[in-house]
């Protein structure tokens, strides 16, 4: 039945011609000794075929070596093929290849209408696109982590993390529809030549996720002060709904051009409040003053650090992530061996450009390094500066025993899952 519908809708049958018994003559040309015959059938299609008068060369007549007349005899005494339902059909081949792309694409249309999961552990959003939540103010977005995203310890690097929260924040103002011509940069502040820069960083691990694991990622954003935003994250797994990471950030304006902050403008301020949430923040500030390492005060120095082209986002400047490895560079081999980074609070003062020349410093605070085998949690302090000494961060790490048992749960965020 398939077959005959197809054959129907692309090969047409032709009707049967009724037979006048009429006679067609078709004068033949001399095609290099190939000779063409004319069939006649009382059924068949008549076909007429112009007579050529021969041409000439030199006054001499070339062409037939046969008689007209000859050749119309012959061809009166062909008997015509047997007309059969066969011969009415094209190639054969040509027929089962339309009828086999026919079947293709519908399965194909089917298995994309009626995908389901073929495993429990699969994303409900298996292509990472995100999707908006929470009344439409909070964004959330799952990420597999890849075996490239993992460190020595066999668990994703803070970077890995760190990456992954910045790229939900983009796509919430995407999702959003207040994605301009730049970085998370809205409409109104493409015109002003205004972008946001991040003043302030607080990132709390409970857990690090390891390579295969997937993690659902929420964030939100919030007022801070009178020309401030702050952006809130929380790191879950997927399948268990437990708390990985918390973190929370402060973002101000700056002039693309002058490179200076700047106010929020009143029509930025109209695109972005309606985003806004009244919660609290998902780290609790610490509001302990940052200290300003020198040469003097400082355990371990790292000079010679410059940014790669690779490492310069859309605005022309190092990505802020970038600094938090930068700061590790300092950081002394026993401290990350033996223990891994719980908590983190970044202070940004300068940003740094692609002919930056770094140092970074680090001081090993509590009991110093000599006493790493006790198991105490460590915290240190950091300054990454310019060679002429201008600050670009100042830091604070807090650092646990890889072979503690128990870590602790140290809060949840009164957001909901839906």
């Amino acid at each position: 039945m398939v077959a005959t519908a197809a054959t129907s809708a692309f090969f047409p049958a032709v009707s049967p011609t009724p037979d006048y018994g009429t006679k067609t003559t078709s004068k033949l040309s001399n095609l290099g000794g190939m000779k063409s015959k004319s069939a006649r059938s009382s059924s068949g299609l008549q076909v007429k075929t112009n007579a050529q008068a021969p041409p000439k060369i030199n006054g001499t007549s070339v062409g037939l070596a046969t008689p007209v007349e000859g050749v119309k005899n012959e061809c009166d005494t062909l008997s015509p093929a047997p007309r059969t339902f066969i011969n009415t059909l094209p190639d054969w081949s040509m027929l089962l290849a339309a009828i086999t792309t026919i079947f293709l694409a519908a399965e194909k249309q089917w298995m994309m209408l009626d995908w389901k999961p073929r495993r429990p552990d699969m994303l409900i959003d298996p292509f990472g696109l995100g999707r908006i939540v929470q009344d439409g103010l909070v964004f959330r977005q799952n990420f597999s982590i890849r075996s490239y995203e993992i460190g020595a310890d066999r668990t994703a690097s803070i970077e890995t993390l760190m990456n992954h929260l910045q790229e939900t924040a983009l796509n919430h103002v995407k999702s959003a529809g207040l994605l301009g011509d730049g970085f998370g940069s809205t409409p109104e502040m493409c015109k002003k030549n205004l972008i946001w820069v991040v003043t302030r960083m607080q990132v709390v691990v409970d857990r690090y996720p390891t390579w295969g694991d997937v993690v659902q990622v929420d964030t939100w954003v919030s007022p801070s002060g009178k020309n401030g935003m702050r952006r809130d994250w929380l790191l879950r797994d997927s399948t268990s709904g437990e708390t990985l990471t918390r973190a929370s950030s402060v973002w101000v304006m700056m002039n693309k051009q002058t490179r200076r902050l700047s106010k929020i403008p009143p029509e930025v301020r109209g695109e972005i409040e309606p985003y806004f949430t009244d919660t609290l923040p998902v780290v609790e500030e610490d509001s302990r003053k940052l200290q300003k390492l020198d040469d003097n005060t400082a355990d371990f120095v790292r000079t010679g650090l410059s940014p790669r082209w690779s490492d310069l986002d859309v605005n022309q400047h190092v990505n802020n992530v970038k600094y938090i490895g930068w700061i590790l560079e300092s950081a002394p081999l026993p401290i990350l061996e033996s223990y891994e980074l719980s908590s983190m609070t970044l202070e940004y003062r300068r940003e740094c450009g692609k002919d930056s020349v770094l140092q970074s410093l680090t001081a090993v605070s509590c009991n110093g390094i000599g006493n790493l085998g006790n198991l105490a949690d460590i915290e240190c302090q950091h300054l990454l500066q310019l060679e002429n000494g201008a600050e670009i961060v100042r830091g604070r790490t807090g650092w646990r025993s890889k072979h503690a048992s128990n870590f602790g749960t140290l809060g949840e965020v009164p957001v909901e899952s839906t």
